[in-house]
């Protein structure tokens, strides 16, 4: 069983930072391919970044040059480095990783 816990969400103002954490726990946790979604009210899931086991990394056009995915191996977590953030990131923000396990999310808010 593999267990994934977010953390970093918070308030933040249109232009600022953060950085959002996922610690993986279970099995074979190192091999998997791991990633990013959010949803924000009324709309659909959407993909934010994904890394593979190999370090390849792929992000969502949206957020192309805001945002970096990164991974910790010796600690088993992923990262989700967001700056120049805009109201339009507002969202729930979710890791998740192979086998189709997800975290519980955590809230992103961009006032302006």
């Amino acid at each position: 069983q593999v267990q994934l816990v977010e953390s970093g969400g918070g308030l933040v103002q249109a232009g600022g930072s953060l950085r959002l954490s996922c610690a993986a726990s279970g099995r074979i946790v190192s091999l998997y391919t791991m990633g990013w979604y959010r949803q924000a009210p009324g709309k659909q899931r959407e993909a934010v970044a994904t890394i593979i086991n190999s370090g390849s990394t792929t992000y969502a056009d949206s957020v192309k040059g805001r945002i970096t995915i990164s991974r910790d191996y010796a600690k088993n977590t992923i990262y989700l480095q967001m700056n120049s953030l805009k109201p339009e990131d507002t969202a729930v923000y979710y890791c998740w990783a192979t086998g189709s396990y997800w975290g519980q999310g955590t809230q992103v808010t961009v006032s302006s």
